[in-house]
């Protein structure tokens, strides 16, 4: 196979020097302004006055924030699925749909043809910063595997389909890099997650895979199963792809999941480079070292808004963007796309961690949250105290989630119950050790769930259920959300389902 990896390097170093040069405020008022003008046209730009708005805080009181439920219901339902000219110029080819981790509900977010090539762009940014920081690589010297859901689409109308937004990626693969890209779409159609998986795994042994990208949760899976194949036949396990290059996990924290997936790569010269990229934009990506956050995408067609979570819901929310938002601040993401989302609220929350350049760290989701005791747990929380527990005991987590316990007459006092489902199971003793580390961190990280713990009278210490392997991906196969983009629910806040949760994992 041709090594195309000196090609891009020359583009690399270009694109790396324009990025550190970018204005961002200027780049995000060209970027407002160029989506208003092209959408202009639209029922939406008619119906808020695009063609007379001039700055951001002319599009901040013309245009108040909705959420998908309310872009769907005023805007892209009337007409679905023939999208012409509603919220963006031209027909809508595509609709990436998007199961709420919390909700549950599937969504069907438009995809643009502008919005495909802004994902592209955002993609090769994230090969840049890799290249610069790997001077040796050879990323372009093997294959790329890409680990979605099922390229499978559903077409609703002449020319407009549904689907995965991998299997959307894939249907318009440029046909110059179909040999590069790792499965073909034979497999790639397979729509049995756990059959896709292996053979998968079976289908890459041979192969020179130079990067992996895909949810965090599946990614692991993965990497597991082909060390499975190797020993089976006799080889060395580790690492399961000798050549990598470059590990892309995506979609779920990162946290309690890193020191496994570091062990996995260990003796290769990769590196893991996480994104935050949504089936409504491309957000953000890692160009710099661990902890030090994600970078903006701040010139690929997307405008991003900041709120206070606490204003989210408020009549009056206050409304940042790159000129004016602060560091430290837990925002809700709002976002206006080149596919027709117009101050969209995301439905993730981030706190910036730099100005120079913007860079953010991903705190959780709006919904994702628990105060069942009136504890007001946050995401960022739960995924800082869970990673911390585990490292506590030195334990590998696959997979967790957890529900709240009401008070009975058995329990008078409620808690919370995490399942929890470990790489080895520890012992009693350890067990015990990371239920106790994990109600101390809590209690450091926040004030409220420290005083319902005080004296043990507002809420009880948490319980631990260790799950054996493969429960959870049990669990989501037998909801039909295995594999994919579908990710485990880590706070799973409603009553029905924390109680289908409970039963499941108890065996009943």
């Amino acid at each position: 196979m041709i090594d195309a990896t000196p090609v891009f390097r020359l583009a690399a170093a270009l694109r790396r020097r324009r990025l550190q040069r970018l204005d961002p405020v200027e780049s995000q008022r060209r970027t407002l302004l160029r989506l208003l003008r092209r959408a202009a046209g639209t029922r939406f730009g008619r119906d808020h006055g695009f063609g007379r708005i001039a700055d951001v805080a002319a599009f901040q009181a013309a245009v108040p924030l909705r959420r998908y439920e309310e872009m769907w219901r005023d805007y892209w339902q009337p007409a679905f699925p023939v999208l012409r000219d509603v919220s963006w110029p031209g027909q809508i080819p595509y609709f990436a749909l998007s199961s709420g981790t919390t909700s549950g509900t599937s969504k069907y977010i438009p995809v643009s043809d502008a919005m495909r090539r802004s994902n592209t762009r955002a993609a090769f940014d994230l090969a840049a910063w890799h290249l610069g920081a790997r001077p040796g690589s050879r990323m372009f010297g093997g294959r790329s595997l890409m680990l979605g859901g099922s390229t499978t689409l559903t077409e609703h109308a002449p020319g407009i389909f549904s689907g995965d937004l991998s299997g959307i990626a894939a249907r318009t693969l440029p046909s110059w890099a179909r040999p590069f890209v790792f499965p073909g779409p034979e497999l790639a159609l397979l729509t049995d997650w756990e059959e896709k998986l292996d053979r998968i795994a079976r289908g890459s042994l041979e192969l020179p895979i130079r990067s992996v990208s895909g949810t965090t949760s599946w990614l692991l899976a993965l990497l597991e199963r082909v060390r499975e194949l190797r020993r089976a036949r006799g080889d060395a396990p580790d690492p399961p792809y000798p050549s990598l290059d470059l590990l892309v996990p995506g979609g779920v924290a990162l946290a309690p999941y890193r020191p496994r997936l570091e062990r996995l790569i260990a003796g290769t010269a990769a590196e893991i480079r996480e994104v935050y990229a949504a089936s409504e934009g491309f957000i953000a990506l890692q160009d710099g070292g661990v902890g030090e956050g994600l970078r903006l995408s701040l010139d690929h067609g997307l405008f991003l808004e900041f709120v206070p979570v606490e204003e989210i819901g408020s009549a009056a929310p206050t409304r940042h963007w790159i000129a004016d938002a602060e560091p430290g601040v837990n925002y809700a993401v709002v976002v206006t796309s080149c596919a027709g989302l117009w101050a969209y609220v995301l439905g993730d929350t981030v706190r910036l961690v730099g100005r120079d350049p913007h860079r953010i760290l991903i705190t959780g989701r709006t919904s994702y949250g628990l105060s069942a005791f009136g504890e007001h747990l946050i995401a960022e929380e739960v995924e800082r105290a869970i990673a911390d527990a585990a490292a506590a005991i030195s334990a590998d987590i696959a997979d967790f989630a957890m529900i709240a316990v009401f008070p009975d007459e058995a329990a008078p006092v409620g808690r919370h119950r995490w399942f929890v489902e470990f790489a080895e199971r520890p012992s009693e003793a350890a067990a015990a050790r990371f239920a106790a580390t994990l109600d101390t961190r809590l209690s450091a990280l926040n004030d409220d769930y420290a005083a319902h713990r005080t004296g043990g009278t507002g809420m009880g210490p948490p319980e631990v259920v260790a799950v054996p392997p493969g429960r959870f991906a049990a669990w989501m196969k037998s909801r039909g959300r295995l594999g994919g983009q579908n990710k485990v629910p880590r706070v799973v806040a409603d009553p029905g389902l924390a109680a289908e949760l409970a039963a499941f994992m108890s065996g009943s």
